[in-house]
C-alpha cells in the first residue's frame, strides 16, 4: 500500500499563504523539462535513438525528483503541482513527436496515446484544483477509486512507462494500439465518474460597490 494515502498522517490540504511559484520545486520542473525538451529536439535533428531515450530518462528521473523535493522541503503547493501536470505534457509531446519523427510506423499507437495522456490525462489531473488538496497525488481524499486507477504508485508507472518501454524494446506496434487505447479507456472512465461526484463550484464573488 502507497503510504501516502493515509490522511491522517499527512498535511494534505493547500495552504494558500504558501502558494508561491519560485520554490525549489519548480525550479526542479523547469530545468527537468528544458532538458527533456532540448535533448528531444537534438534527437530529431541527429536522428539519435539514444538522445531520445535520454530524453525520456531525463523526464522520468525529473518527474519524480521534482516531487520528492517538494516533500523533502515541504514546498508542495498547488502552483507547483500544476505547473509539473502540464510540463509532464510538454516532455511527452517532445519525446513522442521525436520518436515518430525516427520511427514513423509508430504513429497510429502514438496518437491515440497523446489524445489520452495530453487531453483527458490532462483534465484529470487539473481536476484537483477544484478541491482545497494540494495534487492529485492526494486525491484519495476525495476519491480512492479515481485515486487508485490514476495517481497511485502503480496507476501512475502504467500510464507513463508501460507504453513507451513497450515500444522502445518492442516496437510491437499493434500491442502498442492496444495498450493506448485500453489507457484512453480507463482515463474516459475515469472521466465519467468525476462527473459523476461533480466539480465543486466556487461561489460567485459578491460585486464590488461603486465608488462615490
Amino acid at each position: 500500500m502507497d503510504t501516502r494515502a493515509d490522511p491522517a498522517t499527512l498535511d494534505i490540504w493547500t495552504d494558500v499563504a504558501g502558494e508561491r511559484i519560485g520554490t525549489s520545486a519548480t525550479v526542479v520542473t523547469g530545468v527537468r523539462t528544458v532538458a527533456a525538451v532540448v535533448l528531444a529536439g537534438l534527437a530529431a535533428h541527429q536522428e539519435s535513438l539514444e538522445l531520445l531515450v535520454a530524453c525520456l530518462v531525463v523526464y522520468w528521473v525529473g518527474d519524480s525528483l521534482d516531487g520528492y523535493v517538494a516533500r523533502l522541503r515541504g514546498c508542495e503547493t498547488r502552483i507547483g503541482a500544476s505547473l509539473d501536470i502540464l510540463s509532464d505534457r510538454f516532455c511527452a509531446a517532445a519525446f513522442y513527436i521525436g520518436l515518430m519523427w525516427l520511427e514513423p510506423g509508430y504513429a497510429p499507437a502514438i496518437l491515440i496515446y497523446l489524445a489520452e495522456f495530453m487531453v483527458v490525462d490532462c483534465f484529470l489531473s487539473l481536476a484537483f484544483l477544484a478541491w482545497p488538496i494540494r495534487s492529485p497525488n492526494y486525491f484519495f481524499a476525495i476519491d480512492r477509486q479515481l485515486w487508485l486507477w490514476n495517481w497511485s504508485k502503480p496507476g501512475k508507472a502504467v500510464n507513463s512507462s508501460l507504453f513507451a518501454v513497450l515500444l522502445l524494446v518492442t516496437g510491437w506496434v499493434a500491442v502498442g494500439v492496444v495498450i493506448a487505447t485500453a489507457l484512453l479507456v480507463l482515463k474516459v472512465v475515469s472521466l465519467v465518474r468525476l462527473s459523476q461526484i461533480g466539480l465543486p463550484v466556487p461561489a460567485r464573488p459578491e460585486p464590488v460597490g461603486r465608488a462615490g
